[in-house]
């Protein structure tokens, strides 16, 4: 993975300075994972070389995972799932719906949505399963999650009425003596523990990613070397996202309330979601923030680039891209097309093509931006990728002087909706 901030707008002078500042907290973390502290908010860190973590997580997966596994129905909300799909859709998910014979499949409950629920529901009888041919992960940081609470109810009855032994083919994630860890134990179901100070947007190297991960066919091992060697570069001599949580900062205090993330790869949508999460609850605090969004190439050129490039120019946009794009050849001859010079090129070179026209438009506006270039779109790439945007989130909410790790406004929503529910 790459970075390039030379279209940033911001001086080396100016960052330079902002470093000093990030001097002292670098060294804290630095020091977090010296010492392994899951103690500190920073915990998170200490995921990628945990080696007792792995082997847990890999022990369930022996006991869970059979020849005939064709489903994982993840059941969770937010932090509890958004990372595991980024890793997933990034990987294989994204294209589920062209390789229907390729198992096993992760599914996403993230929606108490009636239709969409019913929709499962009807999917899972219709396919009248056996005994190994799916997983039920159910998975809740607090164990107090509505949502997850009420898909969780729905698919253990659908569960119970099918199978006899159906707790060995569930698993529930989340805090130790949540009221969900109680509960599961109790009934006698394998449960898998996140780390206490690991807030869900920093949990995808946790239990919580690599438990499902691991089943669905990622590679782990890959996914857990690739984050330890970015977080140990990142604290060790690599600058760049202190630069970019630098440029970050520096873009809002000059208006640029909005970071919008533009990926060149269709596979990569999720894991702009994933980011949308993470900068979100990270750094919507005490009426500052950064509202971040999500823009696909080359979908949203005909959607919102006009905005983007003759708009208020209040955004400062993060590139994400790869210079090895999949190679599928047009045909040497047009049938329809009138558009000259696509004849015998590869769908590779147009997309590379759009992709650095759009960054020759913004120059040409005078927008600025960042580029990140990764290695292809793969395990290693993606994994290293979101090691280092956590990083940057950490160091960015140390600049703005904010806590990077709670959500309390989360929180009255959840509490406002389980006094209307204990009212009906």
């Amino acid at each position: 993975m790459k970075c390039i901030y030379t279209n940033s707008g911001i001086s080396e002078q100016t960052i330079k300075q902002r470093k000093t500042e990030l001097s002292t907290y670098i060294k804290d973390l630095q020091k977090i994972v010296k010492d392994h502290n899951y103690d500190k908010d920073e915990g998170s860190l200490c995921l990628v070389d945990d080696a007792s973590l792995l082997a847990e997580v890999k022990k369930m997966v022996e006991k869970k995972r059979s020849k005939n596994l064709k489903y994982i129905v993840n059941i969770g909300i937010g932090g509890s799932y958004l990372g595991t799909k980024a890793i997933y859709d990034a990987t294989r998910g994204a294209f589920d719906l062209f390789q229907k014979e390729q198992y096993p499949k992760l599914l996403f409950l993230d929606t108490t949505d009636a239709e969409y629920i019913s929709q499962f529901i009807s999917f899972y009888k219709k396919e009248d399963f056996t005994p190994g041919e799916v997983i039920f992960n159910i998975i809740s940081k607090s164990g107090g999650t509505t949502e997850t609470a009420v898909n969780g109810e729905v698919v253990l009855q659908l569960f119970k009425d099918s199978f006899e032994n159906w707790k060995e083919y569930t698993v529930v994630t989340t805090d130790k003596d949540s009221p969900l860890w109680n509960s599961a134990t109790s009934l006698g179901i394998d449960v898998l523990e996140i780390p206490k100070k690991v807030g869900g947007r920093y949990s995808v190297f946790s239990a919580v990613g690599l438990f499902p991960l691991a089943l669905s066919g990622v590679d782990i091992e890959v996914v857990m070397k690739s984050a330890s060697t970015t977080r140990d570069s990142c604290l060790n001599g690599d600058d760049s996202a202190i630069e970019s949580a630098i440029i970050l900062f520096e873009q809002m205090g000059r208006g640029m309330a909005i970071n919008d993330n533009f990926y060149f790869h269709i596979e990569l949508e999720s894991l702009g979601k994933w980011y949308r999460q993470l900068m979100g609850e990270s750094t919507g605090k005490n009426g500052k923030g950064l509202t971040p969004t999500v823009s696909m190439g080359s979908v949203d050129l005909h959607s919102v680039v006009q905005l983007y490039l003759g708009g208020p120019k209040n955004k400062y946009t993060s590139f994400v891209y790869t210079n090895s794009f999949q190679e599928c050849e047009l045909p040497k001859h047009n049938t329809l097309s009138h558009i000259k010079g696509i004849e015998g090129k590869n769908m590779g070179d147009v997309m590379m093509a759009i992709q650095q026209g759009t960054m020759r438009a913004y120059e040409k506006m005078g927008l600025p931006y960042s580029e990140t270039i990764l290695d292809g779109v793969n395990e290693k790439e993606i994994a290293s990728y979101m090691q280092f945007k956590m990083i940057e989130m950490m160091l960015l909410g140390k600049l703005m002087q904010i806590n990077a790790f709670d959500q309390p406004q989360v929180e009255l929503y959840k509490i406002e909706t389980k006094k209307i529910l204990a009212e009906k």
